[in-house]
């Protein structure tokens, strides 16, 4: 009989997708589930957890965090076989007390190939609430 390896100090059992370093439950998870549901609480920690979503496959958070005058009706399950692999903020700053932007890189893979998303995404407060609204470019 095996025995799995014990745990080094400061090993993540679960380590959040995100790269931050924390486990899932503690950093992205939290806004995915529970009271803090829903509740970033800023344009950054709005885009991590939306990354750990796609990661995670919680498509109901996707949709609950997207701003209504750009949110799909649906979203379509992961290709089978797609792995994400990275995800890469190269900035994120606020445009205004209500608005703010993050430029990020996220990185996957799928059919043997790498693909790499390069994206600047607008996101806004409303009720409290921070909103992703839709890609600048």
């Amino acid at each position: 009989m095996s025995r799995a390896a014990p745990l080094r100090p400061g090993t993540l059992v679960d380590p959040c997708p995100c790269g931050r370093p924390a486990a899932y439950a503690d950093c992205c998870g939290r806004y995915h589930a529970g009271p803090l549901a829903g509740q970033a609480p800023d344009p950054e920690s709005l885009m991590r957890s939306r990354y750990s979503a796609f990661v995670k496959d919680v498509r109901a958070y996707l949709l609950d965090t997207w701003h209504a005058s750009e949110r799909p009706a649906l979203i379509e399950p992961p290709e089978p076989g797609l792995r994400w692999l990275g995800l890469d903020v190269q900035q994120a700053e606020m445009t205004g007390p209500d608005t703010g932007t993050v430029r990020f890189v996220a990185r996957s893979k799928w059919g043997g190939r790498a693909h790499r998303l390069v994206e600047t995404s607008l996101f806004v407060r409303e009720g409290g609430r921070w909103f992703y609204v839709k890609a600048l470019d």
